[in-house]
């Protein structure tokens, strides 16, 4: 079985870096996904913005990253 490999963090992220993954779950759909610790940081990073209103472009920058690294994901948790 095939691995897939993990997209590493951007340069501009200043956040939290997990070592570890989770499943997380979209509170409106009820559906989970499991994310990579990279994916995991990206994420709380991009509620983490929705919940302050700061750094709108850093926010966007982010919901870019996560998009393009797990589509599936994105899909289910944050589209």
């Amino acid at each position: 079985m095939a691995t897939i490999k993990e997209q590493p963090l951007p340069k501009w992220f200043t956040g939290m870096l997990y070592t570890d993954g989770d499943t997380v779950t979209n509170p409106f759909s009820g559906e989970s996904y499991e994310l990579s610790p990279a994916e995991l940081s990206i994420y709380d990073f991009i509620m983490g913005c929705q919940m302050t209103g700061r750094m709108q472009n850093d926010m966007i920058k982010a919901l870019t990253w996560f998009r393009k690294a797990n589509p599936k994901a994105y899909m289910v948790l944050l589209d």
